[in-house]
């Protein structure tokens, strides 16, 4: 029987050179210092390793990327509080318009209003947005108006250098502010001038005057005329606000009239009046939100009357933008955010620009300005962010700028929030890593020290380690 003259041996040494891991017997190995120290800090780098790697992997990343946004919303929320520091509450309407033709005017839905006092602090809740009443006008036959004309007028025209003398001869007395070219002026005309006629005839103490506010705009400009007509009462030379705000008939001025007549003024009463004019300064803060179409549109807000004429010259628009978001909201500042505080670990690049208007303040120095905010919408989706959501979510990012428009003096000012939503959205969401991620990274510390430090070791040992002659 033949066999291999070698035996195994050739079996052996093939099986020996796939061992990776050969054996060195310990009587030829030598320990040193410097090996001790290598194998401590070895030690060492391996552990805290270990513990920063195991911390990585538990955590998780938050990653974004910009893709076409798949929203399908046919509508969102627009978010705002607004404090207009020189518009009366009443005189506040806020407008819906876009692209696709929605032209909502004076929106009542969902917006409140606060009276504010001359420092800007709010002083009374003036109640939710709601439609002006319908006013009763005084229909007068064309005779009427002939006959006026050619009579003695008892209303007395007032100027500058007159009405504080009026003021002090009548201890009442009530003022019609207008413009000739105002069409409830002209409408009013005649019944005014009537109802001062008949306060004549009952020998009523009353004084009944008229401001042509075109011809003495200087006089309106002081008194804060702001809308035509203005019917103002004062008592003992000052105001008593609000302003008269019901129908305009010969009857209804006389029920106000001696409603108002004859009541008196103390000066105990001084405080109670004083605060009375806090709650009618013309300063209100309006907020609430709107429903809008997700196409280019805008948000204005103005002054604006369905019984009035606004004085565009008195229109004075300064404003702060307490909070403007869009999406659902939960108070102040008014954005997802709110309704989500486990995402706050978002890092802040995406949230700061959720309420990118927050507690600014636009002043207007002159008359026939306002301020125009740009804003471009873009849609970002968290998707099941740190395992708070079941589903995605979505936030709305803004990059607004602002610009200070002039009007020209027929125009009403009017600050205008115009948006338009980006095509593409971006998406936020949570990258981990795979658990064979994470052991290759261990094993790769592990061996990676241990080759690394052997090196240096062996560097430093034929550096420092005698020769041998």
């Amino acid at each position: 029987m033949y066999g291999d003259i070698n035996g195994g041996r050739t079996q052996r040494r093939v099986v020996g050179s796939t061992d990776f891991y050969k054996h060195v017997p310990k009587e030829i190995t030598e320990a040193t210092k410097i090996g001790v120290v290598m194998s401590l800090l070895s030690i060492t780098l391996m552990i805290v390793l270990f513990f920063c790697e195991t911390y990585a992997f538990a955590r998780t990343n938050v990653v974004s990327s910009i893709e076409i946004d798949a929203n399908a919303d046919q509508a969102i929320a627009l978010n705002f509080n607004v404090t207009l520091y020189n518009l009366h509450c009443d005189f506040v309407s806020v407008d819906v318009w876009d692209k696709l033709g929605t032209d909502r005017q004076n929106v009542t839905t969902d917006i409140l209003k606060w009276n504010l006092n001359s420092r800007g602090e709010i002083k009374r809740f003036h109640g939710r947005n709601t439609q002006e009443r319908s006013i009763q006008h005084e229909a007068h036959h064309p005779s009427v108006h002939d006959h006026l004309a050619e009579t003695e007028a008892h209303a007395i025209a007032l100027i500058s250098e007159s009405l504080a003398e009026f003021l002090k001869t009548n201890q009442d007395a009530w003022v019609d502010f207008f413009a000739p070219w105002c069409v409830w002026c002209q409408r009013l005309s005649p019944t005014w001038e009537l109802f001062a006629r008949k306060v004549s005839e009952k020998n009523i103490n009353l004084g009944v005057g008229k401001v042509d506010c075109v011809a003495h705009a200087q006089l309106c400009k002081d008194e804060r005329i702001l809308a035509f007509p203005t019917l103002r009462w004062y008592n003992h030379e000052k105001a008593v606000l609000p302003d008269y705000k019901g129908d305009r008939t010969v009857e209804a001025f006389m029920d106000y009239a001696n409603n108002k007549a004859g009541k008196g003024h103390n000066d105990a009463d001084d405080d109670d009046d004083e605060e009375h004019g806090e709650w009618h300064h013309p300063g209100c803060m309006i907020a609430g939100r709107v429903m809008v179409n997700r196409v280019p549109g805008n948000v204005h807000i103005q002054a604006k009357s369905i019984h009035h004429e606004i004085h565009s010259a008195m229109t004075n628009l300064t404003h702060r933008v307490n909070d403007l978001s869009f999406g659902q909201a939960s108070g102040p500042p008014g954005h997802i955010m709110h309704n989500y505080p486990q995402i706050q670990s978002i890092p802040e690049k995406f949230r700061k620009y959720t309420n990118p208007l927050h507690d600014k303040h636009f002043p207007t120095y002159e008359y026939h300005q306002a301020f125009h905010h740009h804003l471009k919408v873009i849609t970002t989706h968290l998707d099941s962010l740190g395992g708070f959501f079941s589903q995605e979510s979505v936030l709305y990012q803004i990059l607004e700028q602002s610009q200070l428009v002039l009007y020209t003096e027929v125009n009403v000012p009017e600050v205008r929030f115009l948006f338009d939503l980006s095509p593409m959205g971006v998406y936020i969401t949570n990258e981990g890593r795979r658990w064979y991620e994470y052991l290759t990274t261990l094993l790769a510390i592990i061996g990676g020290t241990y080759t690394t430090l052997g090196l240096i070791n062996a560097t430093l040992l034929n550096i420092f380690k005698p020769k041998k002659l």
